[in-house]
């Protein structure tokens, strides 16, 4: 059974692409409060399924398949450059293939404009006609408004015209940080990626028995299932820990564990990955924002995805991709990594921010444990000690020493050199991920 929650989003994802869509709307279409029918259109902006946009409302618009995120709709260029629209507001569902920035002689820019791109450009009027004809939607920089002929001509070819108080350069930069920051996105492995289905997924209910665990256990053998009432919603887990001399009839409400960890869709793989070593668990139930079961994840399911996406080719860069870009394996037997300390990687002193320093002796302690052929490992808890400024251009070089090494824990301590000179030092614990 659905949620009113859950039917709202369902009737937002059947409306066609670019329907316009409003609380009241939806309140009276769904016959719920607009309270309900606002946190539901959140919801849905969340998903990508609708846009909002200032002076024109919300629309549907075509949701992105990942590996497609970089390309945005122009609903979403409205939203980044504060931009205004003047015109063809029923084509803003629509995605834009590329950008081109109308800095040369008409011919020239119409040449470079296909359909489906978005020609950014100043006050000239037959520019903007000239692309609206081509098929391309325009970007009016410098808060600059069009003719009415050409916004006829955008309302009739469903092409938006959208004004932004910006000049070309900065929209242009805005433009791209967003695609840049989808890119980072792409790169981050998400629960939604690599989860089991719900169709798919071992389950039992709660009046179930001990019995039905052993044979769901014979017939998958999986070692724990998710348990769930009636309309599906999340009760508890049940492991075979927990039905160890328990008598065949024991109802399974009264063995499993209640209120289990679980995970969303949006939770990154990495996040789950350590949750399951931190609490030393197997599987983890995948919920939606009311509780009810979507699927499950297992600790095998993250540990090959983790091991996969250190072989995906990148596209966004983070600090963390910058800093790992600056490191440079020295030794052959003994790790020692050397540094060097770029702006992007200093505080507001010039010196390197503890972002920075921490996650180059992260990198470096995960280097050293890969010699030692001890595979994946994610770090505990990390102490830093600064005994002289660290600062931008330094060259450092970083050694590691294994202090103490058990079967799940590792304790390392960290020289960090700069010129001969001990300028740092650091002592972490790694959790080391089974296998």
């Amino acid at each position: 059974m659905s949620t009113k929650h859950e039917k709202i989003l369902q009737y937002i994802e059947s409306l066609p692409i670019g329907e316009k869509i409003s609380v009241r709307q939806i309140a009276k279409e769904m016959q719920v409060s607009e309270g309900t029918a606002y946190r539901a259109i959140k919801e849905a902006e969340n998903r990508s399924l609708v846009s909002s946009i200032e002076r024109v409302g919300t629309i549907r618009i075509e949701k992105k398949k990942k590996e497609n995120i970089e390309r945005l709709t122009f609903a979403e260029i409205v939203n980044i450059v504060d931009g205004q629209v003047l015109g063809g507001k029923a084509g803003l569902h629509k995605t834009l293939n590329k950008f081109v920035i109308g800095a040369m002689q008409l011919e020239d820019m119409m040449r470079y404009t296909d359909p489906g791109s978005l020609l950014i450009v100043g006050n000239r009027f037959k520019a903007h006609h000239n692309a609206l004809k081509t098929g391309a939607a325009v970007l009016i920089t410098g808060g600059f408004d069009t003719t009415e002929e050409n916004k006829r001509l955008a309302d009739e070819l469903e092409l938006p015209i959208i004004s932004s108080s910006y000049d070309t350069f900065t929209v242009a930069t805005m433009i791209n940080r967003a695609i840049y920051d989808q890119l980072i996105k792409k790169d981050i492995l998400l629960i939604e990626d690599i989860y089991v289905r719900l169709e798919d997924t071992a389950k039992l209910n709660v009046g179930q028995s001990v019995a039905d665990f052993h044979a769901l256990n014979a017939h998958t053998t999986h070692g724990a299932f998710p348990v769930v009432s009636k309309n599906n919603k999340l009760v508890g887990i049940v492991t075979a820990k927990d039905v160890i001399g328990k008598d065949e009839n024991e109802l399974i409400d009264k063995v499993m564990t209640k209120q289990p960890i679980s995970v969303s869709m949006k939770t990154s793989v990495a996040s789950a990955g350590h949750r399951m070593v931190w609490e030393g668990i197997d599987l983890l139930p995948v919920v939606d924002d009311d509780g009810y079961l979507q699927g499950v994840i297992s600790r095998q399911d993250v540990l090959k995805a983790l091991q996969t996406s250190q072989h995906q080719p990148q596209h966004g860069e983070t600090i963390d991709d910058i800093v790992k870009s600056e490191m440079k394996v020295l030794g052959e037997e003994e790790v020692v990594v050397e540094f060097t300390v770029t702006p992007q990687m200093t505080n507001q002193y010039g010196a390197i921010s503890y972002g920075a320093f921490t996650t180059l002796l992260t990198e470096v302690g995960l280097i050293a444990l890969k010699r030692r052929k001890r595979g994946d490992a994610v770090v505990e808890n990390i102490a830093t000690y600064y005994i002289k400024p660290i600062q931008m251009d330094n060259v450092l070089k970083v050694v590691p020493h294994i202090l103490d090494m058990s079967r799940k824990f590792v304790k390392m301590d960290f020289d960090v050199y700069h010129e001969e000179a001990l300028v740092g030092k650091a002592m972490a614990t790694f959790q080391l991920l089974d296998r």
